[in-house]
């Protein structure tokens, strides 16, 4: 039996025309989330995204079958990622812990993966809303269904005023998305540091109105801690780049 011999030009089609290892499905969903949010539905494309990952076009089709199906897929990863970080609050072993380890999950998500963050909030608009994939809508459901859940939680538990928790959720959500929308457009002009004490300052005063009084007592103790320690951080860090006399001369 005859095998055919590889030679060095069909080593280099091959690496032409196959993804590379490296350049798997996490590079072909965050370049297809770049296109999706920079030049919405009309910006995606196999060919502008085989473009952006340095590969040719049939090479994605070994992995995708069309950009409808890149377009599901990247959406339902982002709610999926989004899910796992708000699960991560599950850790917590009380009402309270639950309820603020969900702000702090759903900051760093916001901060650590921003593209999927805008996606998150613009694929309706994208798509449209009954075009979303259906593992989409899932994670969208049960994710909203989880900050419901640590509200009403919270309230059973006499750290939250009793209200209906599904607006109370509304409202913290809103409340978060404001602060990290127009800290992702630039607005702020402040460092990541400085947002993110920004934002628990801000909880902070949200949850003052939200809160039993204990409890934005408490959190307000640690807030005003965090300042000060941020304060004297930024001080040391002053004083380390202003020169002495002794050095300047």
């Amino acid at each position: 039996m005859h095998y055919p011999v590889q030679t060095g030009i069909d080593l280099i089609f091959r690496q032409v025309y196959t993804v590379n290892m490296a350049t798997q499905r996490d590079q072909i969903l965050s370049a297809a989330c770049d296109l999706l949010v920079t030049g919405g539905l009309d910006g995606l494309s196999m060919r502008k995204l085989a473009t952006q990952l340095g590969v040719t076009a049939p090479a994605l089709y070994r992995h995708y079958k069309n950009k409808e199906t890149v377009l599901v897929d990247v959406v339902g990863e982002a709610f999926k990622v989004f899910a796992q970080y708000l699960y991560r609050a599950l850790d917590g072993r009380t009402p309270v812990e639950r309820f603020s380890l969900t702000g702090r999950s759903y900051l760093a998500f916001a901060l650590e993966h921003p593209r999927y963050y805008a996606l998150l909030h613009e694929a309706h608009e994208i798509t449209g809303h009954d075009a979303l994939p259906h593992e989409a809508t899932d994670h969208a459901c049960a994710v909203g269904q989880f900050m419901v859940d640590r509200v009403r939680e919270g309230m059973e538990c006499g750290m939250l005023k009793p209200g209906p928790p599904e607006t109370v959720a509304r409202t913290i959500w809103a409340h978060s998305h404001g602060l990290v929308s127009i800290y992702h457009r630039g607005l702020f002009r402040i460092d990541e540091a400085q947002f993110r004490q920004l934002f628990l300052e801000s909880s902070w005063r949200l949850m003052e109105g939200l809160a039993e009084p204990e409890f934005a007592e408490a959190m307000g103790e640690k807030v005003r801690a965090s300042v000060e320690a941020a304060g004297r951080a930024q001080v040391a860090e002053s004083e380390a780049e202003t020169p002495t006399a002794e050095a300047r001369s």
